[in-house]
């Protein structure tokens, strides 16, 4: 295993991701309609602001998701997926720092869809 540390280690967790997501019976139905091509740059730009502190990212991810119908089962299997891919490809300190992120960008998306949970 190694640490999460490269461009090259945010694209292998993005794509190795979403492969999972597309797959997945629950979450699939939403990123089935997505355009990939463009979607996974997005993405790996993201991660890369997040962990790298790499400059370029400028959209706001909560506003991205509102209209979406998700629930807390969405989340929990979102992050589960997540961590499960990190687990499988890296470990350290960022490795850890992306889990966290993602609990935390899960929990702010889905206290704003689902007030109640």
């Amino acid at each position: 295993m190694k640490q999460l540390e490269t461009p090259a280690d945010i694209h292998q967790l993005v794509t190795l991701f979403y492969d999972k997501v597309l797959k997945d019976e629950l979450l699939a139905p939403f990123f089935s309609r997505l355009d990939f091509t463009a979607h996974l740059p997005k993405m790996e730009q993201f991660w890369r602001f997040a962990l790298l502190s790499e400059e370029g990212y400028t959209t706001n991810v909560t506003d991205k998701h509102l209209k979406m119908p998700l629930e807390k089962a969405h989340f929990e299997r979102w992050q589960g997926l997540f961590n499960q891919t990190i687990d499988e490809l890296f470990v350290g300190e960022l490795a850890e720092q992306a889990k966290q992120r993602a609990a935390v960008i899960g929990w702010t998306i889905n206290s704003k869809m689902n007030p109640s949970n």
